[in-house]
Parts: structure tokens; C-alpha cells; sequence
């Protein structure tokens, strides 16, 4: 049986090693999903999820995360973008490319967006989508996200690969909208 979020955070407080292995039986499996989504490559992927684990040991005390598994999520996520841009040298990750590539058509460029940061972009993104409808937020928090290839979300939501395509060019495009009109420069 799975050990509650509040319990694992805990035993980090304690400084039981415990904490490590409960936190991997818990949310190995995501973490390796996660990182294996932007990475494609299984060593590498291992690796992050490895200092996934070292960095909540490092950051929990002090940090008391309010949602466990997403405190983790952006950890790994992190992480594996780091990891990626460092391979990025020798490789190209064409599902990763793409996914910034159609992100870039809507994302301000910070040399003429001067008045929104990062945070507040994010929270204006996480404004619209929190008005989306279920199915095409999830789809879109999947795809970039968690870079989940459409074939993957077509499965998981059980709809074609086109309607996953038509959905994400759909809420793209009202994003590029909703982000101007929030004065967001792009």
C-alpha cells in the first residue's frame, strides 16, 4: 500500500532514508515517464530521476510542498530540460523540437516583452487554461508538460491522432490570443 504524500514529506523531515524509497514507489514510474517523454534515452532518464530524489532529499526541509507530486513533477521536469540542453550538442530530441517550436509561434520574446517575466506568464497561461474545457487543457498540459508525443495522448484519451492535432492547434492559437490581450507582446 501507498504511503500517504504528507507522511513521505515526514519522513524527509526526520532525514529517513526511508523517504527516498517511498517517494520511488510512489512516483518512480511518473518521474521516469516524465523524463523518458523529454530525454528518449533510458540512462539518461535514470539519471534525472536519481537527482530528482537528491534534490528533494536537499530541498525538503526547509521547502513543506503543498502538492507533493507536483513539487516532484517540476523537479524532474527541470531537470531533464537541463539534462537536454546539455545534449542537445551532440542530438537532437525531434519531439522536444517540436514542441518548442510550436510554442515559439505564441510565446513572447523577452527582448520585446520587457513587462512580463516567466512567473507571470505562466500565470496568465495557467488563467487560460484553467477556462478550457477538461479535455483540450489535459491535452495540452500533456503535450507540453509532460512532452507526451500525440500518438501517447490519442491513446491515453482514447481519441485519433488528428482530433489531438486539431485540438492543440485550436488552443495554441486561443492562447496567442488570450496572452495579447492580457497585453502580453509576442
Amino acid at each position: 500500500m501507498l504511503v500517504d504524500d504528507n507522511k513521505i514529506i515526514e519522513l524527509f523531515f526526520s532525514r529517513s532514508e526511508k523517504a527516498i524509497a517511498e517517494t520511488a514507489s510512489k512516483y518512480g514510474k511518473l518521474c521516469l515517464s516524465i523524463a523518458g517523454n523529454i530525454l528518449s534515452n533510458t540512462e539518461d532518464s535514470e539519471e534525472c530521476v536519481n537527482d530528482t530524489y537528491l534534490t528533494l532529499w536537499n530541498k525538503i526541509p526547509p521547502a513543506r510542498p503543498a502538492n507533493f507530486m507536483t513539487f516532484i513533477c517540476k523537479i524532474v521536469r527541470n531537470l531533464s530540460l537541463k539534462k537536454l540542453e546539455y545534449n542537445r550538442a551532440k542530438r537532437r530530441d525531434s519531439n522536444i523540437t517540436v514542441c518548442f517550436s510550436e510554442l515559439e509561434e505564441i510565446l513572447p520574446d523577452h527582448a520585446i516583452s520587457k513587462n512580463f517575466d516567466d512567473e507571470e506568464i505562466g500565470r496568465v497561461i495557467s488563467e487560460f487554461l484553467k477556462k478550457e474545457k477538461a479535455d483540450a487543457r489535459n491535452v495540452f498540459i500533456r503535450k507540453y508538460w509532460y512532452f507526451d508525443s500525440v500518438s501517447d495522448i490519442a491513446k491515453r484519451y482514447k481519441f485519433s491522432e488528428s482530433k489531438v492535432k486539431s485540438m492543440l492547434f485550436h488552443t495554441r492559437n486561443k492562447l496567442k490570443k488570450y496572452l495579447i490581450k492580457e497585453g502580453v507582446h509576442i
